[in-house]
């Protein structure tokens, strides 16, 4: 179910994606977080602390946001989003 999540990057830029949970537009809203999914695919993953650990997948809406908290600052998740797990790092 898409969902939306708020953030910033690294850098303080702020950003807010739609996330799909299509093949062709993992997310939609921000160019430079479609890119960061994109680089990520395939790679795996942990959808929390302490696993399990998946490959990044388009589709998969879990490895879409465990990037998004991997690489930027999540503020908040919309209704449907999976739930929110804390990475190291305090991310």
């Amino acid at each position: 179910m898409p969902f939306t999540v708020t953030g910033t990057f690294e850098d303080g830029a702020a950003y807010q994606v739609r996330v799909t949970g299509q093949a062709d537009r993992p997310v939609v809203g921000s160019r430079r977080a479609a890119v960061l999914v994109d680089l990520q695919r395939g790679r795996p993953i942990p959808l929390s602390p302490t696993g399990p650990v998946r490959e990044v997948s388009a589709t998969d809406e879990e490895t879409v946001l465990a990037v998004l908290q991997e690489y930027t600052r999540v503020r908040a998740t919309g209704p449907g989003a999976p739930r929110q797990v804390t990475l190291p790092g305090g991310r």
